[in-house]
């Protein structure tokens, strides 16, 4: 596991690592004699342990060391992608206490009104590689657009469409899903892969060939995929495999 070779430190810094309190809350805890150390109650709240390999409990709690923590989460439509904001509620807002104390972060962002699959963790290195531009990390969404989409739009967004800007985007494959005829006009339900993440790219990709996005939805970014039994505004942790399919995926082609 990444992170398993990581040299001793103090025992204080361990536990306000983990969420267990202030230094000076570790030190109280020590003195009251609340700690051990491989069994044996710690004298010492500066003493040096290691994170993997000694056995730490606090009040007969056993400590599991983590160093990072990387939460999948559903986010829903309302909730920016930062870590604060004065005005606005941010998808660190949604996490309990006990993954907020490890300050994690958003790999990427996703629009305000967008939902979807959202990396969120404090493994900067990880973060870094995901949205290294020279990677073309492939995403997923998923979208109801205003209007006919056809062949000739798939046909554009394979070439590249160029925005409002004057920026071509790399190629992307846009599927068909479905359609449906409404009083207002045509409905559109499709599926886009795209490698890169411009300020509102798929809205402006669709708005270049003179359609509406009217719902947006992350459903996959690189290995990752949203879990279908995650509700809007819940996290969890990734799973091993999951985990390992990223460090795969970021490990290739170094």
């Amino acid at each position: 596991m990444k992170g398993q070779g990581k040299q001793t430190q103090r025992l204080d810094k361990l536990l306000t690592h983990m969420g267990f309190g202030s230094r000076s809350d570790i030190k109280r805890q020590v003195k009251q004699g609340s700690v051990t150390v491989n069994g044996t109650v710690a004298k010492d709240s500066g003493m040096q342990v290691h994170p993997y390999r000694d056995r730490i409990e606090v009040e007969g709690e056993t400590v599991n060391y983590k160093e990072f923590i990387y939460l999948m989460l559903h986010k829903p439509p309302g909730v920016i992608s930062a870590t604060e904001d004065a005005r606005e509620r941010t998808v660190l807002d949604l996490l309990d206490e006990e993954e907020r104390h490890f300050e994690p972060f958003p790999v990427g962002r996703l629009d305000k009104d967008t939902e979807g699959l959202l990396l969120l963790t404090n493994d900067g290195k990880l973060a870094h590689e995901l949205l290294s531009p020279r990677r073309h990390v492939p995403k997923t969404y998923e979208a109801t657009v205003a209007g006919d989409v056809g062949e000739e739009d798939a046909a554009r967004f394979a070439e590249g469409v160029e925005l409002d800007d004057g920026y071509v985007t790399l190629p992307a494959r846009l599927t068909l899903l479905s359609k449906t005829q409404t009083e207002g006009g045509p409905l559109s339900y499709i599926s886009l892969v795209i490698h890169e993440g411009k300020f509102h790219q798929v809205k402006r990709m669709f708005e270049a060939i003179g359609k509406k996005v009217l719902y947006l939805k992350r459903t996959e970014m690189g290995p990752l995929r949203l879990d279908p039994g995650l509700p809007l505004g819940a996290y969890r942790e990734l799973s091993t495999e999951e985990l390992a399919s990223l460090n795969r995926e970021m490990s290739e082609g170094h």
